[in-house]
């Protein structure tokens, strides 16, 4: 938000700083000649109204970027958004030619209802009748994978393989999608199974405003007992900001009628929906609370009545590792019984487990389906998670300091050169500010501190950044912007890809202060 008069002050201040014609010395006259320089390329991007817009909206990656010497020089910072994004979506067109974007699904049914549901006359003569039997009764892979054609068009090609109780089956689908324009897409799908004859359908969607859209599928299912039709139409409108409301009829296979609202927040997501239909009609209310924690952890909870019953569902979700969320749900209904399910999402793959404890509603089934998973959880956490991903993150760590050791040792000469070169702008500023009692940095260090006694055989790793610290107060004043402060003039980091602070230790109007800043925090001393 500078001002070109502020970027202007700043420039000849630095400029009177690093002069190399202030400098005897020939190795600080060197130094300084190479700072000075920085300082005029740094000037040179920011008085340039196009190139400023450039780096304050992408950074050095848009100087960068290719492209740009073919745009007008007469654009406003919006229009030069406008043709950023337009540069990295051809790149983005590139990559997707190579990207086929698998999605895949692994679904294990697990029967151990033996372990409840046991009758011990049963087994009495049945050798090894004393442990329970749990068998895998049903199983389902599915895949799917993109190639983009054009940058509108799109061939996905998908495969179902499944099996119950002895017996199995298998389909493989494609589907061509087209976009149409901005408002909508059509999709047309060919398939053939042998459990299910060749399917035909078209999918289209639209949008009809801004807030509402619709969407239609047909479909024709040919077998040896004819052709079935299908038709499901949905109707969407955004009700508020977070809201969605929809309306579904569905015609032929499984006729119904749905409605349902939807509210998604940052903190939550609930949802009320009403289906009538043949053969299931129900209502169902669901919650789920989003915690605000590095983990995602979240807690949900859903009430489902029909003319199929009653059924309770309540569980948690979290973020186990960069890519894979680990979920756990609890089922208990009249007449379906107990049931665990198991759920694991690791980047575009998904593993669904589902446990089958029991068909009656038994208070052990669900205390043990309940307590069973948290137990697993938390000692897993504790003795394979945790560890595993902090050596992870020390790998990833000692790797990114590696390749970035040779620009850290050159940041590191830049700013220890800056300093040497700041000393006499240092002491002329110590005096006036002594002369009106005013704003003396005493002490300050900028880096990795250890103040947790948790983390006490973790190392300290900072440096002095007082005299840098003091060059750059003015008028008894020192403002730092929400930035990482390891660009300042007199500062490099010492600690790559870990969390960073400033401490600084400063006296005012003869008082001693002491205050702490997180890297990117915003700082303004002295504090009112």
């Amino acid at each position: 938000q500078a001002s070109q008069e502020e970027l202007k002050g700043a420039y000849r201040r630095l400029c009177m700083l690093y002069h190399p014609d202030k400098h005897r010395d020939p190795e600080l006259k060197a130094q300084a000649e190479r700072l000075f320089n920085l300082v005029h390329q740094a000037y040179e991007v920011l008085s340039d109204p196009q190139t400023r817009a450039i780096y304050d909206i992408y950074g050095r990656r848009g100087l960068e970027m290719e492209g740009w010497e073919v745009v007008e020089r007469k654009r406003t910072p919006a229009e030069i958004r406008e043709e950023f994004e337009r540069l990295q979506r051809e790149r983005e067109e590139r990559r997707l030619q190579q990207r086929t974007n698998p999605k895949g699904t692994i679904s294990v049914g697990i029967d151990a209802t033996d372990l409840f549901d046991r009758y011990d006359e049963e087994y009495e003569d049945v050798p090894g009748s004393s442990f329970p039997q749990i068998e895998i009764n049903k199983m389902q892979i599915s895949q799917s994978i993109e190639a983009p054609l054009t940058a509108t068009d799109t061939a996905i090609l998908s495969g179902n393989l499944s099996t119950q109780n002895g017996n199995g089956g298998g389909s493989i689908n494609l589907a061509l999608r087209r976009v149409t324009s901005a408002k909508g897409w059509g999709e047309m799908e060919f398939g053939a199974g042998d459990l299910q004859g060749p399917l035909f359908g078209l999918k289209i969607f639209r949008n009809l405003t801004p807030r509402c859209f619709v969407t239609t599928n047909c479909a024709l299912q040919f077998s040896s007992r004819g052709i079935r039709p299908g038709l499901t139409t949905v109707l969407a409108r955004n009700l508020d900001k977070n809201t969605m409301g929809y309306l579904q009829w569905r015609w032929g296979i499984q006729s119904a009628m749905n409605t349902s609202i939807v509210r998604d927040t940052k903190t939550s997501h609930f949802t009320v929906a009403l289906q009538l239909g043949i053969p299931h009609s129900f209502m169902m209310v669901s919650y789920q609370h989003k915690f605000q924690d590095e983990d995602q952890t979240r807690v949900k909870g859903s009430l489902k009545a029909g003319f199929f019953g009653t059924i309770v569902e309540y569980g948690a979700e979290r973020k186990i590792s960069r890519h894979s969320i680990l979920g756990a749900t609890v089922s208990v209904g009249v007449p379906q019984g107990v049931s665990l399910k198991i759920k694991l999402n690791r980047a575009s793959q998904t593993y669904f487990f589902p446990v089958h404890l029991t068909d009656q509603l038994l208070p052990s089934a669900v205390f043990y389906a309940t307590v069973g998973p948290l137990v697993i959880y938390f000692a897993m956490h504790r003795l394979i998670i945790k560890p595993y991903l902090r050596a992870q993150k020390e790998r990833e760590l000692e790797k990114q300091r590696e390749s970035t050791a040779s620009d850290i040792l050159q940041k590191k000469q830049e700013a220890e050169a800056a300093v040497r070169l700041m000393q006499e702008s240092v002491r002329r500023i110590i005096e006036a500010e002594e002369a009106r009692m005013g704003l003396i940095v005493v002490n300050a260090w900028y880096g990795k501190f250890v103040n947790d006694n948790s983390r006490k055989n973790e190392k300290v790793k900072v440096i002095d950044v007082t005299v840098p610290l003091q060059c750059l107060v003015k008028d008894s004043k020192l403002i730092l912007t929400e930035a990482s402060k390891a660009g300042l003039p007199g500062f490099y980091d010492p600690c790559v890809g870990e969390e960073k602070n400033l401490k600084v230790l400063y006296q005012f109007r003869g008082v001693l202060h002491q205050v702490m800043s997180a890297d990117n925090e915003a700082l303004r001393i002295p504090k009112q």
